[in-house]
């Protein structure tokens, strides 16, 4: 029998409300801490006041290539190589940080976040596992994510390159509908 440490326990249930409290899956806090399903469950309830999302996590590579998921992945996927290189910092804990960058950068620039603190720990784990790598765009310089199998020596970006469709959100074509309204007004 393994004698459990309080310390241990204390740090899984700060780790685990931490990453409740950044929208963390149940998949996720189960493989990142010791706590049991159980606890968690009624860890998350008590931290969100909801019980949990239920259904899978993502498994597809395919999510972080369209070309918004892409711009957003690449930006966490390059602050966390940053901070994995260049400070002490390495596993969940480099995730939280660099999600966290994640998250003042687009809060800063007034930008619709669109990575979620469970795709930006799946996208972590599929570099970890070489299903994903990143190539740099001939053009801007910038280091894209893309698949392995790919051909890179041409890669040009979806920001240098981009996509005729890009951009173009409800809430663009809401502001565009407005502004066409406020001119046929006046």
């Amino acid at each position: 029998m393994t004698k459990k440490s309080l310390l241990n326990e204390m740090r899984d249930t700060q780790l685990a409300i931490e990453l409740i409290e950044l929208g963390a899956r149940p998949q996720v806090l189960e493989c990142e801490t010791s706590l049991s399903r159980e606890r968690l469950l009624k860890l998350y309830k008590e931290v969100k006041g909801v019980s949990p999302p239920k259904g899978m996590l993502p498994f597809s590579t395919d999510w972080f290539l369209t070309w918004l998921p892409n711009v957003h992945s690449s930006l966490f996927i390059n602050i966390h190589r940053y901070l994995t290189r260049n400070s002490d910092c390495s596993g969940i804990e480099a995730v939280l940080k660099s999600f966290r960058l994640y998250q003042e950068y687009v809060r800063t620039n007034q930008i619709d976040a669109v990575l979620s603190f469970t795709r930006a720990w799946t996208l972590i784990r599929f570099f970890d596992t070489r299903m994903l790598e990143t190539a740099v765009c001939k053009e801007c310089g910038g280091h894209f994510v893309v698949h392995p199998d790919d051909l890179h020596d041409k890669y040009v970006c979806g920001l240098c390159h981009m996509p005729a469709r890009a951009g173009k959100t409800r809430k663009a074509k809401a502001a565009q509908n407005a502004e066409a309204g406020l001119a046929a007004a006046a």
